[in-house]
């Protein structure tokens, strides 16, 4: 069976690839949740992440964004002594400015996932890559999502990590054609 080959043979990173990276999510929590790790990842790996998202979920109170948006300067300061995540205080600060902006939008749109698909017809970007470097780093539709969520007072969100969140989401499906994730996640239905 072929992969791609970034997950390599690390069981957590090749569980993540098979399991998740790619497919289309249309749960809140779930948008919420990889909004937080991907904008926790910026300058890191992304192994590094997920081996630390259990600790972010606890953290983070599974990924519930009305309670992160009630975090206060002593919860973030209690996070800061947290070494089951990265203490880093400016992504710990925009991961609670982004919750109470994930809100708004809830508001605004219904839901997160009416927001964020809207951007691609509501229907997976499926690429053709037959190499992991022809996959960009972003692309002219993370720009706009990127811009967008800027004006509407998010931080962490550049579109290289916007392309991130796209790819974990399933908005674009950037497995590359001889990897068998995807030809299943390329079927009709």
């Amino acid at each position: 069976m072929q992969r791609c080959p970034w997950c390599g043979s690390d069981e957590l990173y090749v569980k993540y690839h098979d399991e998740e990276w790619g497919v289309p999510v249309h749960d809140d929590r779930k948008h919420f949740e990889f909004l937080v790790l991907e904008s926790a990842q910026a300058g890191l790996s992304w192994i590094t992440i997920l081996r630390r998202r259990e600790n972010y979920r606890r953290a983070y109170a599974d990924f519930d964004p009305a309670e992160v948006s009630r975090y206060d300067e002593s919860k973030i300061q209690q996070l800061m002594k947290d070494d089951g995540i990265i203490r880093n205080y400016k992504k710990i600060e925009a991961s609670v400015n982004n919750a109470r902006r994930f809100l708004e939008i809830q508001r605004e749109f219904g839901s997160f996932d009416n927001y964020i698909w809207r951007f691609v017809d509501y229907k997976p970007v499926f690429n053709a890559w037959e190499s992991v470097s022809e996959i960009p780093p972003r692309t002219e539709i993370s720009d706009e999502i990127s811009r967008d969520l800027k004006k509407r007072g998010f931080k962490f969100v550049g579109s290289t990590i916007i392309y991130s969140h796209m790819q974990a989401t399933g908005l674009v499906n950037d497995h590359i054609i001889s990897c068998f994730r995807y030809r299943e996640l390329n079927q009709p239905g």
